[in-house]
């Protein structure tokens, strides 16, 4: 169990660049994007193709966010100035990245596993300062005898490119393009009013969106070990729980606290999908259904919490109403 729990959590903060993509059109740009199931893959199969082709793979990193940009933008003029819906926009653009994918890696699955990738150069240098061993030897001297990860490189990195993404996305967020972008998804109308190109706003907001995606799909497939053509599949929805599930349990009273909602969102995620598949009538093949389920409870609970406070100060009110008149009447005999 500590094992799947910590691969959870270190797969999780990988999946968070993605939720913060998911959380940047749902929710600040009100755009229901589905192209993140295609730019999730674009990514993982242009860091895949550089990489096995012998480009450094921070560059192939790279390189994975401009192609998920290009994506998201194009999902944008689809619906900008081709004035397509934006829920077909993203499906017309999904369906059309599967083949471009196809395209990209030349067939459905590059294998990563003898290739030098950002994951293993990162291992690689964490190894060489020595941190892991003395972890280890902290902990036995201590009396410890519990699980103990192989590596902490994954996590300590991953935790600090994912803050330093959510840091960047906060401080973005708060300038006057982030602000003119959080305004294009609360009511396009008023910020046409100040003469704001809503549709240029909204082309660039789905293109970082959407670079976010691509970014995390590159680690991941270099976390796997493989990139697939099929790894995208119900990546959005993966991306939507998150998001529901951290602004559940963390708020959303800023977009400080939102973003680092939507972080822990993902980990949570993965860390209640990896307990749930160790239940012994579940198998690998109920991970959707499993998913569903999380996204379900994560949309009913909070309603049913916030049913029952209204009711409570609903009670509550005409109690102080009736204890009001009870006054006031007596008053009115003596």
């Amino acid at each position: 169990m500590p094992t799947a729990i910590f691969g959870a959590f270190e797969s999780g903060i990988i999946y968070a660049i993605m939720a913060l993509g998911v959380y940047l059109s749902f929710r600040i740009l009100d755009f229901p994007d589905l192209t993140v199931d295609g730019s999730f893959v674009i990514g993982a199969a242009v860091a895949a193709i550089l990489i096995v082709n012998g480009i450094n793979p921070f560059i192939a990193t790279i390189a994975s966010l401009l192609a998920g940009f290009i994506a998201g933008c194009i999902t944008g003029l689809l619906h900008t100035k081709g004035k397509i819906n934006p829920l077909l926009s993203g499906i017309l653009m999904m369906i059309a990245l599967y083949s471009i994918n196809l395209r990209i890696m030349g067939r459905s699955n590059i294998p990563m596993l003898n290739e030098t990738t950002v994951v293993t150069i990162l291992t690689d240098f964490w190894k060489s300062l020595g941190f892991d061993t003395g972890v280890v030897n902290v902990l036995r001297a201590i009396g410890y005898s519990g699980y103990i990860p192989k590596t902490w490189a994954i996590v300590i990195f991953m935790i600090i490119i994912t803050f330093a993404i959510k840091l960047i996305l906060d401080r973005f967020l708060q300038t006057e393009i982030g602000l003119a972008l959080r305004a294009t998804g609360d009511n396009k109308n008023m910020i046409r009013s100040f003469s704001a190109n809503t549709n240029a706003l909204t082309v660039v907001g789905l293109g970082l969106s959407n670079a976010l995606v691509a970014f995390s799909g590159a680690v991941i497939a270099q976390y796997n070990g493989f990139s697939d053509v099929g790894m995208g599949i119900g990546i959005i929805i993966i991306g939507l729980a998150s998001v529901i599930i951290g602004e559940a349990i963390f708020g959303t009273k800023s977009i400080m606290r939102t973003t680092f909602a939507v972080i822990g969102g993902a980990i949570i995620y993965r860390i209640v999908v990896s307990i749930a598949l160790r239940v012994e009538f579940l198998e690998p093949g109920d991970l959707k259904l499993i998913t569903a389920v999380i996204v379900v409870c994560a949309l009913i609970i909070p309603k049913i919490f916030e049913s029952r406070k209204d009711k409570k100060r609903k009670k509550q009110r005409l109690q102080a109403f009736v204890n009001d008149h009870k006054q006031l009447a007596n008053k009115e005999v003596i």
